[in-house]
């Protein structure tokens, strides 16, 4: 049995802030504004797990009303959500997520960014995607005061050993 989920977060970008996406610190002027560390794709891979397992949404689980998920690292978010997988008796068996950012460019820091998703799932780098958009100008990734990401997961059921 499978089953498929779809997540997307946005983060306004502001001067002064880092910004992290996909468990990287990527070198920039303005970096994402949130509670924890704002890592747009990390959330959206959250996300789409949470819609697989129909278990709410990253908000459902670690609201910005807590203190405790002040500045909280997103990689702790997807562990958990791992840790639902497996407990309801699935596997990630891909991932495909787009992150649109007007600048900087994403290309150099891609690998190492589905190197850390693939990690924290547990599976093979060649089942993850990740692949960087631009705004072309329109919108509020265009004009580089957002970044967004989206992110497509299949689960697959785990053969029980028997």
């Amino acid at each position: 049995m499978y089953k498929i989920g779809f997540g997307n977060d946005i983060h306004r970008l502001v001067t002064g802030k880092p910004l992290i996406l996909g468990g990287v610190s990527i070198p920039a002027d303005k970096g994402a504004i949130g509670h924890s560390d704002a890592d747009a794709l990390l959330h959206a891979v959250t996300d789409a797990i949470f819609g697989a397992l129909a278990l709410g949404d990253i908000g459902s689980h670690f609201s910005d009303l807590e203190e405790r998920w002040k500045n909280a690292e997103s990689s702790a978010f997807l562990r958990y959500a791992v840790g639902l997988i497996k407990e309801k008796g699935y596997a990630a068996a891909n991932v495909d997520a787009v992150v649109s950012l007007e600048i900087p460019k994403l290309r150099p820091h891609i690998d190492k960014m589905r190197e850390n998703i693939a990690q924290i799932l547990e599976i093979d780098i060649s089942r993850v995607s990740v692949k960087a958009k631009t705004g072309e100008g329109v919108d509020a990734v265009g004009r580089h005061e957002a970044v967004k990401a989206e992110a497509v997961i299949l689960l697959e059921k785990v053969e029980a050993n028997g």
